[in-house]
């Protein structure tokens, strides 16, 4: 049985131009970058060029804006913590939305044991933020405001410009997990005026164990993981070079197929959205419409009468791989905690599935899903 892979979001292959860009450091060029050799010295070229290569996917305007980490979810971390941390002479209350990933809301939960304020935005029933929500929430001790660009579960494309341009006039830090769609959607950061933006490189064809976090030159931050001066002094401990390397080839292959895989993904999306209206009687779309303020890799969907758990199990075995919830709640086994924010009834909630469409999927695959 050739199976179908549909959970691009939880994972995508590694792909083959960053395999074989890893391979030479994880046997020959094995130095550690902090070492003074020649074979220390190859390593840190080869992480200065891969920093260049993720700066330009985001239009960074220096390499040295750009942090590896261990993971996105490290990087979330370390942008809400450590931001929070590094601001906090100047106030203690800080915005999020609702229905962020784990690693911001739980992080944020962190902040609030150390006396930090949290505000939580809700949004409207298609997940989507209103930056006025935002606006009316900012107090004087308001010093960071921590969203998402795409929403993990729903693929809902928030306001960012908005929100910036709100964050910019009260001259307060903005973090944007971007998780969830670097690799798949046109980011400027200098353009979106972000202060910190976490990538995580598995989700685009690059290699697990590897982040990063994007820190605009002028933004404070305080390091969370303490020894060497790896890092800009940002992040202790030795490089994982090939890992790195991956992440910097990834992200240079996303930079040339961006626009190959927006328009591939949005037919697939589009066609496998009208197949399962057509062909299920009682099916609800979770999230935007499809269009501009969704991501074209995204389709939850809720069939009536259907639990969703089962019902992943079920297409397992039959071949199909897709997901019912953010890979970090999952394991939990409850409904998704973003359908329940956006007010969907919890029957349809519990039986939403998630598909997430990647380069490599094909028309009859979405036809033989359905």
């Amino acid at each position: 049985m050739n199976r179908v892979y549909l959970d691009h979001i939880s994972s995508c292959p590694l792909d083959s131009e960053v395999l074989q860009a890893m391979l030479p450091f994880l046997k020959e060029n094995f130095g550690n970058p902090g070492a003074l050799h020649q074979e220390g010295l190859y390593a840190r070229e080869a992480i200065s060029h891969a920093r260049k290569q993720v700066a330009n996917l985001i239009n960074a305007k220096s390499d040295s804006e750009i942090i590896f980490t261990s993971s996105g979810t490290e990087a979330n971390n370390l942008a809400l913590k450590g931001a929070a941390l590094a601001l906090k002479n100047h106030g203690n209350h800080i915005i999020v939305s609702a229905i962020e990933h784990p690693s911001v809301l739980n992080s944020a939960e962190f902040l609030e044991s150390l006396g930090f304020e949290i505000t939580k935005i809700p949004v409207n029933k298609f997940g989507l933020i209103d930056p006025e929500d935002i606006r009316k929430a900012i107090t004087p001790k308001t010093i960071l405001v921590a969203t998402h660009l795409v929403n993990h579960d729903i693929g809902a494309i928030q306001p960012i410009k908005e929100i910036s341009n709100i964050t910019t006039e009260c001259g307060i830090s903005l973090f944007v997990d971007a998780t969830a769609c670097v690799g798949w959607l046109n980011i400027d950061v200098q353009q979106l005026a972000i202060d910190y933006l976490s990538i995580s490189f598995h989700r685009f064809y690059g290699p697990k164990g590897v982040g990063a976090l994007y820190k605009n030159r002028h933004a404070r931050l305080r390091s969370l993981i303490h020894g060497g001066f790896q890092e800009f002094g940002l992040r202790a401990g030795v490089e994982n070079v090939p890992a790195i390397v991956g992440a910097g080839k990834a992200a240079e292959l996303a930079s040339a197929k961006l626009n190959m895989r927006q328009e591939h993904t949005r037919k697939l999306q589009a066609y496998l959205w009208e197949e399962l209206k057509t062909n299920i009687p009682y099916i609800q779309l979770n999230g935007p419409e499809i269009g501009s303020q969704r991501i074209t890799t995204n389709l939850n969907v809720s069939p009536e009468f259907i639990e969703g758990e089962g019902q992943l199990l079920r297409l397992d075995l039959m071949g199909f791989a897709v997901a019912s919830g953010s890979s970090c709640v999952t394991k939990n086994l409850k409904s998704s905690p973003v359908l329940k924010a956006m007010g969907v009834d919890p029957g349809l909630a519990q039986g939403s599935i998630i598909v997430t469409i990647g380069e490599e999927n094909t028309l009859e695959q979405m036809a033989s899903f359905v």
